[in-house]
């Protein structure tokens, strides 16, 4: 069975090259070519192939035409293939669904491979690269999950930067127009929310987060 593949690029050398070299597979049907990102859905449109074949910089917004290909033409299978190895890019494609992501550096027998398996439904990175990609979702998957430290409240900001700068319970409730026995129960409150044991830990936790400002802003 012949996989029925369109090419999309901006550089009418390397399309004419692409159309040539692929169109002469035995397993393969060049179906349609295009140059820009509104060429590239008017051939899911008007030829749906199995697979697209397209670069990121181009006419168009790249990224929002693949979003659209990969939500509204579900059955074709989409390929980048650009010069760019820049990580974050293909990590946000890869994880919006694309088939494909593969550098213009490599083989031709890549992208065929490229192709095959994305119409076979498997995902193809570009060997080497994919290893940068992979470590990089992993990184992220990991800061995912890894637990927040709790949000403190506009009080607790307010008791915690009177600790920074070394005030006693009694200056601090002052400054803040409160009672000393009220500081000690925020105090407490804070020791738990940050799993202190005591005045000292509860220093280094709130100097290990971000600054009150910050947070503030957050």
């Amino acid at each position: 069975m012949l996989v029925r593949v369109a090419f999309v690029d901006d550089h009418p050398i390397l399309l004419e090259g692409l159309v040539s070299l692929y169109s002469t597979k035995p397993d393969l049907a060049v179906v349609a070519m295009g140059h820009t990102t509104v060429d590239a859905l008017n051939i899911l449109e008007n030829h749906r192939p199995d697979v697209i074949v397209m670069d990121l910089s181009m006419p168009g917004d790249s990224f929002a035409a693949i979003e659209l290909m990969l939500a509204s033409y579900p059955q074709t299978k989409v390929i980048v293939f650009t010069a760019s190895s820049a990580i974050q890019p293909a990590v946000e494609l890869i994880e919006a669904g694309i088939s494909g992501y593969v550098l213009k550096g490599s083989s031709s027998s890549d992208l065929h491979e490229a192709i095959i398996r994305a119409h076979n439904g498997e995902t193809y990175i570009t060997p080497g690269f994919a290893t940068k990609v992979i470590v990089s979702m992993k990184t992220a998957e990991i800061r995912r999950r890894a637990p927040q430290p709790e949000r403190l409240h506009h009080r607790e900001e307010q008791i915690v930067s009177g600790l920074l700068k070394g005030q006693t319970n009694r200056e601090i409730g002052l400054s803040l127009n409160i009672s000393e026995k009220t500081v000690k129960h925020y105090m407490t409150s804070l020791m738990n929310k940050l799993s202190v044991r005591n005045r000292v830990e509860l220093v280094i936790a709130v100097k290990n987060r971000t600054s009150p400002r910050d947070r503030l802003a957050s």
